[in-house]
């Protein structure tokens, strides 16, 4: 499973594509497969996201989980204080990033 990541150009904050837009949650995030790069280069090219790149990810009950750590924390948020994360009210919230 690959997915598709950056920076929204407006607020710097780390995005997801979705298949149709993009999200702050890695959650909605859609499997790019293959046509991921043409994805990256029409988005970056539209000035919608800034530093695009196709990250590995495994497919959770909980939606897409990427493979690597820097990606996890990216997709979670501050690993310092889970009351910070982007979903501050989910009990687990970081459970998965270590």
């Amino acid at each position: 499973m690959n997915l598709l990541t950056g920076n929204d150009l407006k607020t710097g904050a780390v995005i997801w594509w979705t298949g149709r837009d993009w999200s702050l949650h890695v959650e909605d995030a859609a499997d790019v497969g293959e046509g991921g790069e043409a994805i990256l280069t029409a988005e970056e090219g539209a000035r919608r996201v800034n530093g695009p790149a196709i990250i590995a990810a495994v497919a959770t009950s909980a939606g897409p989980r990427p493979a690597h750590i820097k990606d996890r924390i990216r997709a979670l948020g501050p690993t310092v204080r889970p009351d910070l994360t982007l979903r501050p009210a989910d009990p687990n919230a970081g459970a998965w990033v270590i």
